[in-house]
């Protein structure tokens, strides 16, 4: 399986507020960059994304080192919460819903076919890649007409119970 670094990053102009995603892919000598954003989301939603966008570009299996300054992100995936959060329904236990259940599945879906080693790293600290995302996610979050994030304006987090 070849081996791809992803290095993603968040945004949010308000915290909820227009909000982009950054992701920079590098394969050998080849490099690939994806952004976008939505109307209204937040940060940890547009952390969220840019993990998932990164996977799912992927075309075939492969070992990765996803890169990010996001510890939401990341401490879920090293440290397991996310098996406990599927194994609960998709909730933190009883009567507490787990915010952003739309993206966590979507998360999981996109990283199993794959070898991910998830690795945190201090964001706007200089280093090259996470700068380059966190400037895509932030003019992503600038740009006009965004559509909106279904998943945080009510559609996906009225779907999932407690």
């Amino acid at each position: 399986m070849q081996k791809v670094m992803i290095y993603t990053d968040g945004s949010s102009l308000g915290n909820p507020g227009p909000g982009g995603y950054g992701a920079v892919l590098l394969y050998g000598e080849h490099r690939k960059e994806l952004s976008g954003g939505f109307l209204k989301t937040t940060n940890n939603r547009m952390e969220l994304m840019a993990a998932i966008v990164g996977l799912e570009a992927l075309k075939k299996p492969c070992v990765v080192e996803l890169v990010s300054d996001s510890k939401y992100v990341v401490d879920a995936m090293r440290l397991g919460w996310i098996r406990g959060w599927k194994m609960k329904g998709w909730s933190r236990g009883p009567s507490k819903p787990l915010k952003n259940a739309d993206l966590w599945q979507r998360l999981e879906r996109a990283q199993e076919k794959h070898q991910v080693t998830w690795t945190w790293v201090k964001g706007h600290a200089g280093h090259e890649h996470n700068e380059r995302c966190d400037a895509l996610a932030v003019a992503a979050a600038e740009g006009g007409e965004l559509p909106e994030d279904v998943g945080y304006e009510g559609g996906a987090e009225d779907l999932f119970q407690g």
